[in-house]
């Protein structure tokens, strides 16, 4: 804990927050939370011209940050999502990836893997095993804002992801809902059954109602930039390049790949906020004597980056479509808690990198760093060492993990340390290896990288090396994709990755462009501070310039 407090207050010192004032305005009954899963931030200015509804209303009405970015390394789903959620990066809230090595039982665990906290499944799938906030190591702006009011405010989120659901929630929410597996989902953690307005909505609104349907651009096609078949894509199956894209055959039975398409449409963001205006009814949200919150975690532009990159159609029209889902959902608002008694704020867990086959037709250099190169290396370094034995437990993303007592044997043989970093660092596309015991987020450093990569870890559950991948390549498994059938992905400290919108209307906000430092980490303080609440915990600074007095 003397850690702990100690990091929140380096950071603060760098980040100085400005003095709550006592004559804030009346606090918002809802506060809103969106975060559009892979959403750069130059898609405003690049492809915003075509928007005409939520996201137009956001960016014209509200205050946007234009240099809003992620201050560290390892810019994955969890760990943004939990840096929203919370108001601190990695190095504070202990989210490093999405999934990672655990020494103690030397196996990989996902970020909200938790047996005792069995899933609850809402239709006939059956999703894996339990889920929780248990790894985060400090409370939810949710959270507190629920404990300031005495345990009275409704906490409610959704999203197609466990960990995107929980780390906008933390340990204790109303409803806390997922798609996995066929089915959405909640957790023992948050409810001891089904949820009766999410089973309500589910039942009357299935999944299925959208097979056979076809997704084809909203837009004519000369509104969209780049082609509609990019070099390097790779459709999700069953659909190909170009539009339009079927979601399985109408009269058929829903099949894995039908399920896999819906993800990957617009018609999931389209159902996650139909679901968000049915908690705003049902429970309902923002409508009494407490101020609520709502979180939405919006995953079909990740499915759809991830497959056709940043350039493609299916990335345009998926914001297209977007606009005209949160206009809805703005709307909505409006006519139930009121224009002026709610709160929104939206950003981006992370961005993307541009397909490197395009960039390198462009003459960039850019390329697919294979992990299991770099493993590989770092194995034979250490056999050349050591003599043979297994020396290399795992990598994920940037972390490299050995084995159990690996790291002591290389610190007591003179040069072995350094022999093997050097090896990992002849892999094709690494930039810098870092030995991770040299990390420290409480320390000044002039090296710009070296303090991205102390934020973005966590002592104890990083990897033993941290490699960077050089600007435009991406980490990939053996078969060259970041996952089965992925054309690119992120997960760096480079502009294209950190760099997100962060975006702010409704009470408590002074509209406006604002061009100064900010990062997601903000977001909480700021909301905090409009709410009346305090959020000691959090390392990130309240956006004064924006709060209206």
């Amino acid at each position: 804990m003397r850690r702990l407090f100690g990091l929140i207050l380096a950071l603060s010192i760098l980040a100085p927050a400005s003095p709550v004032t006592t004559s804030a305005p009346a606090a918002p009954r809802l506060v809103v939370m969106l975060v559009v899963d892979q959403m750069r931030n130059d898609y405003i200015d690049d492809y915003g011209s075509n928007w005409t509804h939520g996201l137009r209303r956001l960016v014209s009405e509200g205050a946007r940050f234009r240099n809003a970015a992620y201050p560290y390394f390892n810019t994955v789903t969890c760990a943004g999502h939990a840096t929203i959620g919370t108001g601190t990066v990695p190095a504070i809230h202990g989210i490093i990836l999405n999934q990672w090595w655990h020494r103690e039982d030397q196996r990989e665990r996902s970020c909200t893997d938790d047996p005792s906290a069995p899933t609850i499944p809402y239709g006939s799938g059956q999703p894996g095993g339990g889920h929780s906030a248990i790894r985060l190591r400090v409370p939810t702006f949710a959270q507190t804002l629920d404990r300031a009011q005495g345990d009275r405010a409704h906490v409610v989120t959704m999203a197609m992801k466990p960990r995107s659901a929980i780390m906008l929630a933390g340990g204790h929410a109303d409803a806390v809902t997922w798609f996995e597996n066929r089915t959405f989902a909640t957790s023992a953690a948050f409810s001891p059954g089904r949820v009766a307005f999410v089973q309500k909505f589910i039942d009357a609104s299935p999944v299925e109602r959208d097979l056979g349907k076809a997704w084809d651009r909203l837009l004519p096609p000369s509104a969209y930039k780049y082609t509609d078949e990019g070099e390097g894509e790779k459709p999700t199956k069953g659909w190909t390049r170009v539009f339009p894209h079927q979601l399985g055959a109408a009269g058929a039975e829903a099949s894995d790949a039908f399920y896999s398409q819906w993800a990957s449409s617009p018609f999931s963001d389209e159902y996650l906020a139909r679901m968000a205006e049915a908690a705003i009814d049902a429970i309902p949200l923002g409508q009494g004597t407490t101020t609520d919150y709502l979180g939405v975690s919006f995953s079909a532009l990740d499915s759809v980056g991830h497959k056709f990159g940043p350039r493609s159609h299916e990335v345009q029209d998926v914001l297209a479509r977007f606009d005209v889902t949160i206009g809805r959902l703005l709307d909505h608002l409006d006519a139930r808690v009121g224009r002026g008694k709610y709160v929104v704020a939206l950003s981006a867990d992370h961005g993307v990198a541009v397909i490197p086959e395009q960039l390198k037709r462009e003459g960039v250099d850019a390329g697919r760093a294979i992990m299991d190169t770099a493993s590989a290396r770092a194995q034979a370094a250490l056999v050349h060492a050591f003599g043979p034995g297994e020396y290399v437990a795992r990598m994920n993303y940037t972390n490299l993990f050995l084995m159990p007592g690996v790291v002591d044997r290389l610190t007591r043989q003179p040069g072995a340390l350094e022999a093997v970093m050097k090896a990992i660092e002849g892999t094709p596309g690494v930039l810098r290896v870092i030995d991770s015991r040299v990390l420290n987020p409480d320390a000044g450093t002039s090296d710009p990288l070296l303090r991205a990569t102390a934020l973005g870890e966590f002592r104890g559950r990083s990897g033993d090396f941290i490699v960077l991948p050089r600007t435009n390549w991406i980490w990939v498994a053996d078969d060259g994709t970041p996952a089965p059938g992925d054309a690119t992905t992120h997960g760096t400290g480079y502009p294209y990755d950190t760099r997100v919108p962060l975006l702010l209307l409704g009470a408590g906000v002074r509209p406006g462009m604002y061009e100064g430092a900010a990062t997601p980490a903000d977001i909480a303080p700021t909301l905090a501070r409009i709410c009346g609440v305090a959020l000691p915990t959090a390392s990130g600074r309240g956006l004064d310039e924006a709060i209206a007095r």
